[in-house]
C-alpha cells in the first residue's frame, strides 16, 4: 500500500488551508448585512462574497464552467447554510475543540503560508478579516470534519461478506460505471404542483443538453441541487450493486456518453449520465503503477490570489528549467509544510492517490522529469517524477483497498441523506439580493 500517513497529512494540511478561503464571519461589521438566517444563527453578506470568490478562484482558467453570479451565490449559500446547521448539530452531540487544538491548527496554517502569526494576522487584517473570525471559520472547519468522522464510525459498517462479494465481481470480470447527475430536489410530501414543476424544470434542462446548448457538467453547475453540483454532478466509479435499482437496467443499454432520465427518486427528479466504463477486473488487478516522485506547491488562499500563486510557480519552473536543483528549490520555496524539510519528497505513491490531475502529470514525464505548472485544489504545482514501480498489492491489501472503497461510498450516500435530512427540518430564510424568500424547511 503507499505511504497513506504521508497522503492523510497532505489531505489535513489541504484542509486546514482552505479556511483561509472561506470566512464565517460571527461578528457584524459597519454596513454588513445578513444573507441568511439559520435556525439561531446568521450568515453575513461578506461570508457570502468571500465563499463565493473562493469559488471563482477555484475556476480561473475555466471560467466559462460558472453559472450566473445569482446562480453560482444561491448555490455557495446553500453550501454555507450546510455548514452552520453541522456545526449546531455537532455542539448538540458534544464535538468540541479546544483553544490549544484550534491554536495548533492555526499555527499550521500559517507555517504552510510560509509566515509567523503575526505576519498572518496582519495579512488577515489587511485583506478585511478580522483573526477573530479566521480563528471562528477554522473551529467551525475542524468541528464538521469530526462530525463526519463520528458519523461514519456510528453508521457506516462493512461486512467481510460484503467485500469478500466485490472482490469476487471484480475477478468476474463485471462492469464498473462512472457517472454524473443532476438533481431536480422536490422537498418531503411534496404537491402535485411541486412534483410538476421540478418534472418540468428537469426535462428543461434534459432538452439544453440534448439540442448541445450546454454541456452535462456545465448543467450540472448551474441546475443541480445535489451536494456535488459545483463538481459537475461527478459521482466517480460505481459497481451495479452500488447503483440504485431503477437505474440499473437503464445502464446495461446505455453507451458512454449517453444521458437518461428524469427518473423520479426518493430526492427528486434525477439525469444520469454515463461518462465511461471499465473492467472491473482489471481495475481491481493486484499489480499496482507506483511512481517516486517530489513536488512544490504554491497554494491559492486570501492571502495569495490565482493570480500570484500562478506567477510565482512560474518563475520556480524557469529556475529549475534553468539549472536550479529541484530539491533545493522545494527546500526555500514550497509551502507544503510536510514535505518541505525533504525537497519535496512524497515517497511512493500509487497515481490516483493525490487526485487524477496529479497521476496525468506524472504520466506525462519521464523519469527525472519535471511537468509544467498545474492547478489542483491544493494550489499550483511542479512535480518531479523521479522512479516509477509496479506493484503486487496482495490479498490482504487488496481487501483492505475494497473495504475502504465500499466504506468511502456508503458514506457518501449515507452523509448525503442525513444533511437533507438537516436541510429539510431547518428554519432557513434567505434575505439576500432576490433571495428574500422564506425557505424554512421546517
Amino acid at each position: 500500500m503507499p505511504n497513506r500517513a504521508l497522503f492523510n497529512r497532505v489531505l489535513l494540511a489541504v484542509l486546514l488551508a482552505a479556511a483561509i478561503g472561506v470566512s464565517h464571519a460571527q461578528t457584524l461589521q459597519p454596513l454588513d448585512r445578513i444573507a441568511a438566517v439559520v435556525n439561531e444563527d446568521v450568515i453575513l453578506q461578506s461570508e457570502l462574497e468571500r465563499a463565493v470568490q473562493n469559488v471563482v478562484s477555484q475556476y480561473a482558467n475555466q471560467p466559462g464552467q460558472l453559472p450566473p453570479r445569482a446562480v453560482l451565490e444561491r448555490q455557495v449559500l446553500e453550501r454555507l447554510v450546510l455548514v452552520k446547521l453541522q456545526v449546531a448539530r455537532a455542539a448538540e452531540s458534544g464535538i468540541r475543540v479546544s483553544d490549544q487544538e484550534l491554536n495548533s491548527a492555526v499555527a499550521a496554517v500559517a507555517q504552510q503560508n510560509g509566515m509567523s502569526l503575526d505576519a498572518l494576522r496582519q495579512r488577515l487584517q489587511a485583506d478585511g478579516m478580522s483573526f477573530d473570525d479566521f480563528r471562528a471559520s477554522l473551529r467551525e472547519e475542524m468541528s464538521v470534519q469530526r462530525l463526519r468522522q463520528s458519523f461514519a464510525q456510528s453508521r457506516v459498517q462493512v461486512s467481510e461478506g460484503e467485500v469478500d462479494a466485490a472482490l469476487a465481481a471484480q475477478a468476474g470480470g463485471s462492469v464498473q460505471y462512472h457517472l454524473a447527475h443532476i438533481l431536480v430536489a422536490l422537498p418531503e410530501g411534496a404537491s402535485a404542483e411541486q412534483i410538476g414543476v421540478g418534472q418540468q424544470k428537469a426535462e428543461g434542462v434534459k432538452g439544453l443538453i440534448e439540442r448541445g446548448e450546454m454541456e452535462f457538467a456545465a448543467a450540472a453547475v448551474r441546475y443541480s441541487d445535489s451536494p456535488n453540483a459545483l463538481e459537475g454532478g461527478d459521482l466517480g466509479w460505481r459497481s451495479l450493486d452500488e447503483i440504485p435499482s431503477a437505474f440499473v437496467n437503464l445502464l446495461r443499454g446505455m453507451q458512454p456518453g449517453q444521458m437518461v432520465g428524469p427518473i423520479r427518486g426518493p430526492s427528486g427528479f434525477q439525469l444520469l449520465k454515463l461518462v465511461e466504463t471499465r473492467d472491473a477486473a482489471q481495475a481491481g488487478s493486484q499489480m499496482m503503477t507506483e511512481y517516486h516522485a517530489r513536488h512544490i506547491l504554491v497554494r491559492v488562499t486570501e492571502v495569495q490570489d490565482a493570480a500570484a500563486a500562478k506567477a510565482r510557480i512560474d518563475t520556480l519552473r524557469a529556475r529549475i528549467a534553468g539549472g536550479a536543483d529541484f530539491v533545493e528549490v522545494a527546500r526555500e520555496s514550497s509551502e507544503d509544510a510536510n514535505s518541505r524539510g525533504e525537497g519535496g519528497d512524497l515517497g511512493w505513491f500509487p497515481a490516483d492517490a493525490f487526485g487524477p490531475g496529479f497521476g496525468q502529470q506524472l504520466a506525462s514525464v519521464e523519469d527525472g522529469g519535471v511537468t509544467a505548472p498545474f492547478r489542483t485544489d491544493a494550489g499550483w504545482h511542479i512535480v518531479q517524477r523521479v522512479a516509477t514501480r509496479q506493484t503486487d498489492m496482495g490479498s490482504a491489501n487488496q481487501r483492505a483497498q475494497m473495504r475502504e472503497t465500499i466504506g468511502r461510498r456508503k458514506l457518501e450516500d449515507e452523509y448525503n441523506r442525513f444533511l437533507q435530512e438537516l436541510r429539510g427540518e431547518a428554519y432557513v430564510n434567505f434575505r439576500s439580493g432576490d433571495r428574500g424568500e422564506n425557505a424554512s424547511g421546517g
